[in-house]
């Protein structure tokens, strides 16, 4: 585990820049997700999560309305710290405490046991998004 890691609460007007070197580093750069499909019209309307090592943004993560996580991304080099299971169960905390009775997501298919870990079920057939293999999963909370 990496020692001075912290989770915050993050919107999309006050946190864009370190939302987005995140994002861009893994999505864009990393997985070759087109800009245009990175960036949504949905990010001012959910509540996002950004955990930092220090200063420096390392992962992300959000929260849709109607209780879909997405944009779960942890820089390479902390990949496997547990970052991503903190910010994870992060959000899933503030979901239940915001309301919310499940919580949804589409992993990418090579995530799946990373979300089964943390109690989410696959829920239907698999589907390709932004050109990336993905199956739906939900966890109630």
């Amino acid at each position: 585990m990496v020692a001075n890691i912290r989770i915050e609460d993050a919107t999309w007007p006050d946190d864009e820049a370190p939302l987005r070197t995140v994002r861009q580093k893994v999505f864009v750069e990393e997985q070759s997700i087109d800009p245009a499909i990175e960036w949504d019209s949905l990010e001012p309307s959910c509540q996002h999560f950004i955990a930092y090592d220090g200063e420096r943004p390392i992962a992300t993560g959000r929260l849709s309305p109607a209780g879909k996580i997405g944009r779960m991304a942890v820089l390479p080099q902390y990949r496997g710290s547990g970052i991503g299971r903190r910010i994870l169960d992060h959000i899933c905390d503030f979901a239940r405490e915001h309301g919310h009775r499940q919580v949804h997501l589409h992993a990418q298919s090579g995530a799946t046991a990373f979300y089964e870990k943390s109690g989410f079920q696959i829920d239907g057939p698999g589907f390709v998004e932004a050109g990336i293999d993905h199956l739906p999963m939900s966890r109630e909370l």
